[in-house]
């Protein structure tokens, strides 16, 4: 039998903040179809997007978001879109970074292992992920297909890891347990 994590069918949506990172977005040049993704997927999935906002390309802009909505309480999940390549512009990384008061590596690496065989350009991709208080902090890249990619990643695991970031329960079920669920 495998080990499932035990969730109260009663549990709370999970509730997400979207962040989309992008000079022309942020100006109406620029339809933030990335953004649009992650609140389909989030609806799909019953999950609750209570915040949503586009910001440039600017470290402190990103940064400030960040720790606005982690330490409001308000989110579970920050899913920042955008700003995770290589050119000078490309400063989500470094403003996640320093808010971060835990990584949490594997999430990204596995979105880019996730994307990377079938496009090699998402090994580019500089994407962070780690936790702020009770929240967890995860970039996505900026292209619509890059974010639906990384979403089914988080798809396997998201609300384990939400569980585990707000000190829920997180026993898991054994063939002894199987009744608690």
């Amino acid at each position: 039998m495998s080990a499932l994590p035990i969730r109260p069918s009663a549990h709370p949506p999970i509730r997400i903040g979207i962040l989309t990172v992008s000079d022309l977005g942020a100006v109406g040049q620029r339809a933030d179809t990335s953004g649009d993704a992650i609140l389909d997927w989030a609806s799909e999935h019953g999950y609750e997007v209570v915040v949503r906002s586009v910001v440039s390309d600017e470290t402190d802009r990103i940064a400030g978001k960040l720790v606005r909505w982690s330490d409001s309480g308000e989110v579970d999940v920050v899913l920042t879109t955008g700003g995770t390549g290589l050119t000078e512009r490309d400063v989500t990384p470094e403003a996640t970074a320093a808010i971060l008061e835990r990584g949490a590596e594997g999430i990204a690496e596995a979105i880019r292992a996730a994307s990377g065989p079938g496009f090699p350009r998402a090994w580019l991709s500089r994407g962070k992920a780690g936790t702020r208080g009770k929240t967890l902090i995860i970039n996505l890249p900026g292209s619509t297909n890059g974010v639906k990619e990384g979403l089914a990643v988080l798809a396997t695991f998201i609300e384990h890891a939400v569980d585990l970031v707000s000190g829920a329960d997180t026993r898991h079920q054994t063939p002894d347990t199987a009744s608690y669920v």
